[in-house]
């Protein structure tokens, strides 16, 4: 059979308490409170004397450390984002460019093209060498269409609307009666081109 190990049990220590002495106290207040506390029967004063600070030196260095490190973190972090957001307002503002530049690109390309720079001349009233031109002139000789301006839109919000249907019938009532003939000034045969 195999022999049982024991492991030999230690021998009390000067003070009364088995097991490792405690490095701060002495052998005289440990032999007092042993005294003091074995006529009361509660724990030994070295347990319930001297308590630990919450806050040792360490730990106020680490707490130190710490708050200074999340300090740096929080700025540094705030920096990128700002950063982070002009680099967006930047590519916001190149992609507004490029479309920009992309539409002028396509304008000109529009330029090239024959006809459409007939039609812009012609919207300018420019003529085809060989062609014609005509402006309709009104009873003072200006051309009609130089004189169209926008209405003033409190004369707009006097009038009282009118139906469409109200205006068709008018037009058809003239069409039945149309009004008498006056006699009408000649067209001149000379435009005047003083402008008086």
């Amino acid at each position: 059979m195999p022999e049982s190990r024991r492991t030999p049990s230690r021998a009390p220590r000067p003070g009364g308490r088995p097991g490792p002495r405690r490095s701060g106290s002495s052998g005289r207040s440990a032999s007092r409170s042993v005294t003091d506390t074995s006529a009361t029967g509660s724990l030994p004063a070295v347990a319930v004397g001297r308590r630990r600070p919450r806050v040792t030196g360490r730990a106020a260095v680490l707490l130190l450390v710490l708050s200074l490190l999340t300090i740096s973190y929080a700025s540094s972090m705030r920096a990128y984002l700002d950063q982070r957001s002009h680099i967006d307002d930047l590519k916001g503002q190149i992609a507004l460019r490029q479309a920009r530049i992309d539409d002028l690109e396509r304008e000109k390309r529009r330029w090239e093209d024959p006809a459409f720079v007939r039609q812009q001349a012609r919207d300018l009233n420019y003529v085809m060498p060989g062609e014609t031109a005509y402006v309709v002139l009104d009873e003072d000789g200006k051309p009609l269409d130089t004189g169209a301006s926008l209405s003033d839109p409190t004369e707009v919000a006097r009038k009282a609307p009118t139906a469409w249907w109200s205006t068709a019938w008018k037009s058809v009532e003239l069409a039945g009666n149309p009004p008498k003939v006056e006699d009408k000034p000649q067209p001149a045969d000379k435009i005047d081109e003083s402008g008086g």
